[in-house]
């Protein structure tokens, strides 16, 4: 490995288990000499994480309640305070709020609890994950990505409002992009193709998807986790220091075909 990460310090969220996209980008910014931070969900998760956390050499973890603003300043100002007021870079792997029933049939039938709740964990908490390590970024710069995918920009099936949830966070990632390039932040987001993670199995019909993706992509094949890892990568170190406001896709084409 070339230590492109090496003195950076960073926070990764969204971990759920070994497959998690999040946790192959942990690892590999861990192989690149990264100090590395972790929130996660609940104690049910915590069991399947928390091994991996002590496994990697994590600098701190965290129980973190995304829709409770009150916990989330405390735990982002103590893994400020541990990092020693100096946060280099950001991984926000979260999304959710729907149902299964909401992911079915017709978006017109979306209700204004699922929807708002969709928003909240899947746009909202980048938003506020970047209010709160704002202070920790300002002096130095640094770089924050968040996760996103193709059913934001265009219908697929079963997608429904976590689609709707993907635009508006890609949107976000824009206007935060924005808000942060005089401050040296860099905000962008990656979106590989379909992969069958925790949260993807909560989706209708995903392997039809993922036979229908790799039929089409042009290079294919589906995409691996690791590969998604590698671009992250690259957003998060100093190889794309004038890389911002960016969706970079990581689906082997797919997004260009017609």
């Amino acid at each position: 490995m070339s230590d492109l990460m090496q003195g950076k310090k960073g926070i990764i969220m969204g971990v759920a288990n070994e497959k998690s996209i999040a946790w192959k980008i942990a690892e590999r910014l861990k192989e690149e000499g990264a100090e590395l931070s972790f929130t996660y969900q609940n104690e049910e998760i915590a069991k399947k994480v928390i091994p991996l956390f002590k496994e990697i050499e994590a600098k701190s973890y965290h129980k973190l309640d995304i829709t409770n603003d009150q916990e989330f300043e405390a735990v982002f100002n103590e893994i400020g305070r541990e990092l020693g007021s100096e946060v280099d870079f950001i991984v926000h792997a979260i999304a959710g709020g729907p149902s299964r029933e909401d992911l079915k049939g017709k978006y017109l039938d979306t209700g204004r609890s699922s929807f708002l709740r969709s928003m909240e964990i899947s746009v909202y908490s980048y938003v506020k994950a970047l209010q709160l390590a704002y202070p920790f970024m300002k002096e130095k710069g640094g770089a924050a990505i968040t996760l996103t995918y193709y059913g934001g920009e265009k219908v697929i099936p079963n997608y429904n409002i976590m689609g709707v949830a993907k635009a508006a966070l890609e949107s976000s990632v824009k206007y935060l992009a924005a808000d942060l390039g005089q401050d040296g932040i860099r905000v962008n987001a990656i979106s590989p193709g379909p992969i069958l993670t925790r949260a993807a199995s909560g989706i209708s019909d995903f392997r039809d998807l993922l036979r229908n993706f790799k039929q089409k992509s042009p290079m294919g094949k589906l995409v691996k986790q690791e590969e998604v890892a590698a671009s992250a990568l690259y957003l998060l170190s100093d190889l794309s220091a004038m890389v911002t406001g960016e969706i970079v896709h990581v689906d082997g084409g797919f997004n260009i075909t017609g």
